[in-house]
């Protein structure tokens, strides 16, 4: 079965999440949340076919190390029985956005294959930047990551482009055939029933779909779900310039800036300091 083109071993992920018993106790937030998790995993290599995180919906699991809501700079990565902490080369003293993507949030395939969609798609350049950075806080924490990214990208992009960040986590539920955004077949076809969202997603849903700014939090999902496939070749080349005019890059350098959110992007910047 397939979702932008990857193809998904329907077995294979219900086991890497530690079998059916475990799956029927995760609510549709975390499922989906997991399914996407493991698909990002195999778009950028990192994955042999179990998460990384799996062990943690297990209960009581022995040699858990990390919580699954951990960000991906956070937890080792690689085969289960050889997992290691990514390396990561050092920040510059006043870093830019180009450099996060390149030391902190690559590979992104992801991320680049969304946004190149929207591009070649003829979305606005708002648009174009709203889906180069929806998953990017995921490097940093993924539970509830679309509020988490809105709030980490506020200072630099438009109310728009954050809005739509923010709300992009909740219409993924909701299909939109008028705007091209059908329910994904795969969430059926991995888990057998359609999803109950929780409350405070159909109330996020509820509040999106009535406001100004709801086709571009809607553009994000549609340019989202077919961005998985395996043989694209991307590149953050193509949005440099779009960059340039839509990030506001602070002269000091992301995390020097005394922005009320530079502490999430130094967090990024040193994710080994103790304190």
């Amino acid at each position: 079965m397939g979702m932008g083109n990857m193809d998904i071993d329907r077995r294979a992920f219900i086991a890497s999440l530690g079998g059916m018993t475990v799956v029927e106790r995760m609510d549709s937030e975390t499922r989906a949340e997991a399914l996407e998790h493991y698909m990002v995993e195999l778009l950028d290599g990192a994955s042999s076919g179990l998460l990384p995180e799996a062990e943690q919906l297990l209960p009581s699991p022995p040699d858990a190390t990390v919580r699954r809501g951990v960000g991906s700079l956070f937890a080792p990565t690689g085969p289960v029985n050889n997992r290691k902490m990514p390396e990561l080369a050092p920040m510059s003293a006043k870093p830019t956005l180009q450099e996060f993507f390149e030391k902190r949030f690559a590979p992104a395939n992801h991320v680049l294959q969304s946004a190149t969609r929207a591009l070649k798609t003829g979305m606005s350049e708002e648009i174009v930047m709203a889906c180069l950075l929806h998953d990017v806080v995921q490097n940093l924490v993924k539970v509830d990551h679309a509020w988490w990214g809105a709030q980490m990208l506020e200072p630099y992009v438009s109310e728009k482009i954050s809005w739509a960040i923010r709300y992009h986590q909740a219409l993924r539920f909701y299909p939109d055939p008028a705007h091209g955004y059908e329910y994904p077949e795969l969430y059926n076809r991995i888990y057998g029933k359609d999803y109950e969202p929780q409350p405070h997603i159909k109330a996020a849903y509820e509040f999106a779909r009535k406001h100004k700014w709801y086709f571009e939090a809607r553009m994000i999902t549609v340019n989202d779900l077919y961005s998985f496939d395996p043989n694209a070749k991307v590149s953050l080349d193509p949005f440099i310039d779009i960059i340039g005019r839509q990030f506001k890059q602070p002269k000091e350098g992301l995390g020097n800036d005394n922005s009320p959110v530079a502490h999430m992007w130094r967090t990024m910047m040193f994710p080994d300091n103790p304190l």
